[in-house]
């Protein structure tokens, strides 16, 4: 997880309601109650809140006319109590899927009673930036919760922790049942939003899980993971990571046949984390939609954590999505750069006073007090949506906050209960109903249907792969 450096060592490298088209437009009008009659009046007459655009629709480009056009500007001029009350709306019409929580991770490491799901108890504010009543603020409605391991343990094999955090996970989910449901699908997920409940899918973090077994891949599928990120940070033997030099220059032939595996399961391919190379391999091998579960734009912040405008570019014939992140430097270049300074800095003095803790301490310590951390703030976030959607367009937009997997976080996104606020900023900016609908979650959702109906083909085509990493990559590894 972040280090002191600003980033932990988890990221070092820089059936729903939506789609009821019976909705009429008195509840819709009914729903904005908290508006005044004088600040709404305007926006109801321009057209903007009539006739909002039902999920199918939000994967069409909106068809702009004057009554639209004026409605958008009239929104955009508005007080961020109208925006976000007019966001409050919309989603109250389509599902927000958020895309990384590691929520489980925290649960793990937390010092008094570590493991104990009983313990953290979720229906109080908690230590960290999740809990039920600020998921509800947020107005969660769907939620990929990361099931991360590091991928540099010593004291077992991967598979023992692994078990455990999807145990942790499941455990959360069957604790809470007014709150959460089990979601397997995109269907599942629109099923619980209907039910005023937040579909809760898994998603691991890291390729090293499955050490080398394609076996272990389609049993954490069993278990009901639904993405994996092919790397964390540690370069595995069949694909490179972002945080280090390239030793494949992508995938290998093995790491092919786990994108290709993947596809036949229906388990979404996560391309956080790891290198260019591996996203264009990936992006030419894969039969589904790819997401980003926790990453942003490199042209806007330039770390190896983010996405290249090239990789972007290919996203539309792919119909993949990039869930933008909230880890600061990741999305405000002067906190990476910050980031930056400070380790280069902790290299120096640790040659300069080797083995003198005390005096690396103060050494440190006076360089941030002279050089304190900027801030990133909720622009800088939304900078990275509006290059996302310039380059790949909006229908290949999310968000992946990576809430309790980062200890700094942005400002005005400080916790789960913020991404209506992350919207407003939107809506300021001129984007769409059916821009907005898709970046909380219809995009995501899409993405995983496709991938669910590319598994039903792909299950009749062929069986399981039986192929193994020493087959594909004539390698023997411990």
């Amino acid at each position: 997880m972040l280090n002191d450096g600003g980033l932990r060592g988890r990221e070092q490298g820089a059936g729903s309601r939506g789609q009821e088209a019976g909705l009429r437009d008195t509840s819709r009008t009914a729903s904005l109650s908290a508006f005044s009659r004088k600040q709404i009046a305007p926006l109801l007459f321009a057209g903007c809140v009539a006739a909002l655009p039902t999920p199918a629709a939000a994967q069409q480009p909106a068809k702009k006319t004057a009554a639209t056009s004026k409605a958008t500007q009239d929104l955009r001029n508005t007080t961020l109590d109208v925006r976000l009350a007019y966001v409050r709306r919309l989603l109250r019409l389509t599902p927000l899927v958020d895309g990384h929580n590691d929520l489980p991770w925290a649960m793990r490491e937390e010092k008094e009673k570590p493991l104990d799901v009983e313990a953290y108890n979720l229906r109080r504010k908690t230590k960290g930036m999740t809990d039920i009543a600020r998921l509800r603020q947020g107005q969660v409605g769907g939620q990929f919760w990361s099931v991360y391991i590091p991928g540099d343990m010593r004291d077992s094999g991967y598979a023992r922790v692994q078990l455990e955090q999807i145990d942790i996970a499941r455990r959360v989910i069957a604790r809470y049942p007014d709150v959460f449901t089990p979601a397997l699908t995109a269907a599942d997920v629109r099923k619980a939003y209907a039910q005023g409940k937040i579909g809760s899918l898994l998603g691991m973090e890291g390729g090293h899980a499955i050490e080398n077994s394609l076996g272990a891949l389609r049993a954490y599928y069993d278990l009901g993971v639904r993405y994996m990120t092919l790397t964390h940070n540690v370069t595995l033997d069949w694909a490179d990571a972002a945080a280090g030099p390239p030793k494949h220059g992508g995938l290998t032939n093995f790491g092919k046949e786990v994108v290709r595996e993947m596809n036949r399961l229906g388990m979404l391919v996560d391309l956080s984390h790891v290198s260019p190379g591996v996203m264009s391999d990936a992006l030419n091998t894969t039969e589904a939609p790819v997401i980003f579960s926790h990453s942003s734009a490199r042209a806007v912040t330039n770390v190896p954590r983010n996405v290249p405008d090239s990789i972007l570019a290919r996203l539309p014939k792919n119909g993949g999505v990039v869930m933008v992140t909230f880890v600061p430097g990741f999305v405000s270049q002067k906190v990476a750069d910050h980031d930056a300074a400070l380790n280069r800095l902790r290299d120096s003095v640790a040659k300069r006073y080797p083995g003198d803790n005390d005096a690396q301490f103060k050494a440190v310590a006076a360089w941030r007090q002279a050089n304190p951390t900027p801030i990133a703030t909720i622009s800088d976030v939304a900078d990275h949506l509006d290059r996302i959607k310039q380059v790949a367009g909006a229908a290949h937009v999310g968000m992946g906050g990576d809430y309790d997997g980062i200890t700094e976080t942005v400002q005005g996104l400080e916790d789960v209960s913020k991404y209506p606020y992350l919207l407003a900023e939107l809506v300021k900016r001129g984007w769409t109903d059916t821009e907005l609908r898709g970046l909380a979650g219809e995009n995501v959702l899409r993405a995983l249907s496709r991938a669910e109906a590319v598994s039903a083909r792909l299950r009749k085509e062929r069986p399981a792969s039986t192929k193994t990493i020493q087959l594909l990559d004539r390698k023997i590894t411990p």
